[in-house]
C-alpha cells in the first residue's frame, strides 16, 4: 500500500494542525466553523448533549457560540456537516458507514453471535438486548476491541458462544481462559437470565480449585483435598450464600483452607507419615511451628478429617485464640469524620462510605451491600436502614449522601444499567468490592482499611453505647446483642448510666422482699 504523501514534511502539512479547541498540534479530524479540530476534541464535542441556547432544541451540541463560548447545535453554529446516523438518525459520534456507536455495536454483536444461519443464536438474544441498550455503547465497542488478536478476547468468546462451541453451563465457563474475560461474560449471561444466578465468589472458587488440584504431586493427597473441598468447603460457601452473601474475605478464607490443608499433607509426607496415621504429637508439632493465621486455616480441615474418619478420632485440635485490635481514640475518630465531611479532594463515594463506617460502626462488607431502598426520606429528614429502626442521618452527612446518590459511578455500561446498589461496582449486577473500597480509603489516609477497620468500628459502637442501651444499639446497627454487650462492658458502661436520676435510691413504693407486713 502506497503512502498518500511523499515525505514527512508533506504529512505534517496535510494531516497535522493546531486544534482550535485544545491548542495542541494533532491529527486533523475535521474543519469546523471555529477551525481545525482534533479527534479527541471532536469526539468530546459531538457527545455533548443538552438544550441548545440558540434554538432551544434538545440535541448534540458540538458548536461554540461566539462571545460566551456556550455549546450550541450544528445548525446554530453554522456547521456544513451533520452528525446524524444514516440508519437510526441519532445525532452523535459517527463511525464507519456514518453509523452511530449504538448501531455499530448492534451490527458487530449480531455478527459475533450469529449461529451460522444469518441470525443470532436464539438463547443469546437476551444477551444481545442487554449489551445494545447500555447507556454508553462506546464502552461496549471498547470491550469488543480489548486484547484484539490475543487468545480468549471478548470478541472470540462471543463468536464461540454464537457457534455453540461453548455450552451454556457454569462448568463450561469455569474451564475457559483467560478467566477474567470468561468470568465477566458469565456474569453478563447471569444478569440477562441466560445462565442461572450463582454467587460470583462460588464461581471463582470452582474456577480456581481444578488448577490447584492439578499442581498436587501425590494422587492420594489430591483425592483427600478434593473430598474436603466437595464435602466441606463448597457446602459451607453455598450455605452462606443462601443465608446472606459471600464476601471476598470469606472466599479468600475458603481457598486458604485448601492451601493449608495441602501444605499440611505435604508436611506429614516429609515426616514419613500420612493423615490416617498421624498422631497428637504431629498435630502439636505443626501448631507449634506455625503462626495463628495458619492454625486458623487448618482447623477446619482437621475437624473434617476427624469427623469423616480420615484420621484418628482421638485427636485433640487446639482451640483458637482470638485477638482484638485497640479501638480508635475519640479524637482520631472525630478527626477522620471531619476530614471526610469537608475535604472535597476525596472522591464522593469514599467520603460517604467512610462516614457510614465511622458514624454507624458498619464493616465495609455490609456498607457495599446497602441499596437505594435503604436510604429513606421522611420530609426533610433522611434515615439509613442498617437495622430496625432505621438510624437518623445528621444534616451534613445527609447532604453528602444525597449528592452521592445523584452522581453514582459505574452506571453507564451494560453491567449495571438499573443498579439499586448504593455503591455500584463494575461487575455485572454487583456492588463495589469491599477490599477495593478498603484499599482506596487507605490510600487517602482514612483509618478504615484492613489493619484498623475493626478499631474504627469499635470506636463508633463504643460512642453509641455511652448514650443508648446495648440491645437498642444492636438492633439499630444490625449487630448481635452479645457483641454490643461485650463492648459495653469493655467500655465500663452499666445499665445505671442510661437513665437520668439517682439509681442508688429505691423507687417510691418499693418494699424489699421479706420486709413487707404479713
Amino acid at each position: 500500500m502506497t503512502r498518500p504523501y511523499a515525505t514527512d514534511e508533506q504529512y505534517e502539512r496535510w494531516f497535522m494542525a493546531d486544534c482550535c479547541r485544545c491548542g495542541l498540534r494533532r491529527h486533523k479530524a475535521g474543519t469546523w466553523p471555529d477551525g481545525y479540530v482534533c479527534r479527541t476534541c471532536s469526539d468530546r464535542a459531538v457527545r455533548t448533549r443538552g438544550i441548545c441556547p440558540g434554538c432551544g432544541e434538545d440535541r448534540a451540541l458540538p458548536g461554540l457560540r461566539p462571545g460566551d463560548g456556550a455549546a450550541t447545535c450544528t445548525t446554530c453554529a453554522g456547521f456544513s456537516q451533520t452528525f446524524d446516523c444514516s440508519r437510526c438518525g441519532f445525532e452523535g459520534k459517527l463511525l464507519r458507514g456514518r453509523l452511530c456507536e449504538r448501531c455499530t455495536l448492534t451490527d458487530r454483536l449480531t455478527a459475533l453471535l450469529d449461529d451460522g444461519t444469518g441470525r443470532v443464536r436464539p438463547p443469546l438474544v437476551p444477551l444481545l438486548d442487554l449489551l445494545v441498550t447500555m447507556d454508553k455503547p462506546g464502552s461496549g465497542l471498547a470491550w469488543l476491541d480489548m486484547r484484539r488478536g490475543q487468545l480468549g478476547n471478548a470478541s472470540q468468546l462471543l463468536r464461540r458462544l454464537g457457534l455453540g462451541e461453548i455450552p451454556l453451563t457454569h462448568d463450561a465457563f469455569h474451564e475457559l481462559q483467560p478467566w477474567r474475560a470468561a468470568s465477566h461474560l458469565e456474569e453478563l449471561l447471569m444478569a440477562c437470565g441466560v445462565l442461572p444466578a450463582v454467587d460470583k465468589h462460588i464461581c471463582s472458587f470452582q474456577r480456581w480449585l481444578p488448577g490447584h488440584l492439578s499442581d498436587i504431586a501425590e494422587p492420594e493427597h489430591t483425592k483427600t483435598i478434593k473430598l474436603f473441598a466437595t464435602w466441606h468447603v463448597l457446602p459451607g460457601l453455598r450455605a452462606r450464600a443462601e443465608r446472606s452473601h459471600i464476601t471476598p474475605s470469606i472466599r479468600r478464607f475458603a481457598s486458604e483452607q485448601i492451601k493449608y490443608a495441602t501444605a499440611f499433607l505435604q508436611w506429614l509426607g516429609e515426616r514419613n507419615t500420612t493423615l490416617a496415621s498421624c498422631g497428637q504429637v504431629d498435630i502439636d508439632a505443626w501448631f507449634a511451628e506455625n503462626a495463628e493465621h495458619a492454625r486458623t486455616r487448618l482447623r477446619g480441615f482437621l475437624n473434617w478429617a476427624v469427623q469423616s474418619r480420615h484420621c484418628r478420632r482421638s485427636l485433640t485440635i487446639p482451640t483458637m485464640k482470638i485477638s482484638r485490635r485497640p479501638a480508635l481514640s475519640k479524637d482520631e475518630r472525630l478527626a477522620a469524620l471531619g476530614r471526610l465531611l469537608i475535604d472535597t479532594e476525596i472522591p464522593m463515594r469514599l467520603r460517604v462510605a467512610g462516614v457510614i463506617v465511622l458514624l454507624y460502626a458498619q464493616p465495609l462488607s455490609r456498607v457495599v451491600r446497602l441499596t437505594l431502598d435503604d436510604v429513606i426520606r421522611e420530609g426533610d429528614a433522611v434515615l439509613l436502614r442498617l437495622g430496625e429502626p432505621p438510624s437518623p442521618v445528621p444534616a451534613p452527612v445527609s447532604a453528602l449522601l444525597l449528592e452521592h446518590i445523584t452522581n453514582r459511578g459505574n452506571m453507564n455500561t451494560a453491567t449495571n444499567p438499573t443498579s439499586r446498589w448504593l455503591f455500584p461496582g463494575r461487575r455485572t449486577g454487583q456492588p463495589l468490592g469491599p477490599n477495593h473500597l478498603s484499599s482506596l480509603l487507605n490510600k487517602v489516609g482514612i483509618p478504615i482499611a484492613a489493619a484498623r477497620g475493626a478499631a474504627a468500628r469499635g470506636a463508633a459502637i463504643r460512642q453509641q453505647l455511652l448514650e443508648l442501651p446495648a440491645p437498642v444499639v444492636a438492633d439499630a446497627l444490625g449487630y448481635h446483642d452479645k457483641t454490643t454487650t461485650r463492648l459495653r462492658n469493655e467500655t465500663g458502661g452499666t445499665w445505671s448510666r442510661y437513665a437520668p436520676g439517682d439509681h442508688a435510691r429505691s423507687p417510691a413504693g418499693y418494699v424489699p422482699r421479706g420486709t413487707a407486713d404479713s
